[in-house]
């Protein structure tokens, strides 16, 4: 009988890795750099060696574990096949197929973001709920939704795209995917200190915003100060944000919103400027749904890696 299996999170700098027992307790964690250099060649080699070099140390045997996880930053569709891995230099690539060969063991791979979700949902802030939507609020804006315990993958691995619904006819500058009005474009840490710049250049207003440099951080430190133009900010944030959540809401009816990225550090005084404008918009059958943070941050990778194994 397995009695553990590995959690990989494959990042564009260094790639996450965990050591679970099957019941999801984390016994080990370390990291490893990311070698992107020739297309990403090395990484298949290097997850490998670092999985045997610890199975070695720990003085298993293969028969011990149950496989490895992973989650990687690119599409990735039901059978482990990643689409176009930008940042690591991919193509496509039968992930699954690569690592088990150079390992001996079984594989399965999923969309970071959707592993993330997993994660959160099986032992983090979502944990108790099969119907879960992880909002990520970080350099973008990414995140994973859970139907009935399960990833929603889609037919490409693209879904749960969060930070690309549109979200503002009327705006003139580029997403970085290229289209316009992205809900990342006002949700995101960049996004935010966007809404903020703005808001300055057009008021007059004293802001403490006026005196330091600007950041989601530091936006959110002047709200808690009950800067005004800060809630101003908030307010244009929690419309987008709240506004998008509802639109997912009246597709998939969650039980729970977890927020998590860098921008949630800000705690739970975000959550209300949420909410707001999520009950405002949302279809009544899905108003109740609970708002809370993420608990496991960068470990929620892993953990959701490691739960694809026993899916």
């Amino acid at each position: 009988m397995s009695k553990y299996c590995f959690g990989v999170d494959v990042g564009g700098t260094t790639i996450k890795m965990g050591l679970f027992t099957v019941e999801g307790d984390l016994l080990e964690k370390w990291e490893i750099p990311t070698r992107t250099e020739d297309q990403g060649s090395h990484i298949f080699d290097d997850i490998a060696d670092a999985i045997k070099k610890k199975i070695a140390d720990k003085s298993l045997s293969k028969e011990d574990i149950l496989g490895i996880g992973v989650g990687v930053p690119g599409p990735v569709d039901v059978n482990g096949t990643v689409f176009q891995a930008v940042n690591l230099g991919w193509g496509n690539v039968n992930l699954p197929k690569e690592l088990s060969e150079r390992t001996g063991l079984p594989v399965k791979a999923g969309n970071d973001a959707n592993v993330a979700a997993l994660g959160e949902q099986w032992k983090g802030g979502g944990q108790g709920y099969d119907d879960m939507v992880l909002v990520t609020l970080g350099t973008g804006v990414g995140g994973g939704i859970i139907v009935n315990g399960k990833m929603l993958v889609g037919a490409g691995g693209a879904g749960g795209e969060i930070g690309h619904i549109h979200m503002n006819d009327e705006e003139t500058e580029a997403c970085g995917c290229g289209n316009f009005g992205c809900l990342e474009q006002y949700a995101s840490a960049t996004g935010i200190v966007r809404l903020a710049k703005e808001k300055l250049e057009s008021t007059d207003t004293e802001s403490i915003l006026r005196s330091q440099p600007l950041s989601a951080k530091s936006t959110w430190d002047a709200v808690k100060a009950g800067d005004a133009l800060a809630k101003e900010v908030a307010e244009e944030f929690g419309f987008y944000l709240g506004k998008g959540l509802a639109t997912i809401a009246d597709i998939c009816n969650p039980e729970i919103f977890v927020i998590g990225g860098g921008v949630s550090k800000a705690g739970d005084i975000l959550i209300p400027y949420v909410q707001k404008y999520y009950k405002k918009y949302v279809f009544h059958a899905s108003a109740s749904a609970i708002f809370t943070l993420a608990v496991l941050e960068n470990d929620a990778g892993i953990y959701g890696a490691a739960k694809l194994l026993l899916e």
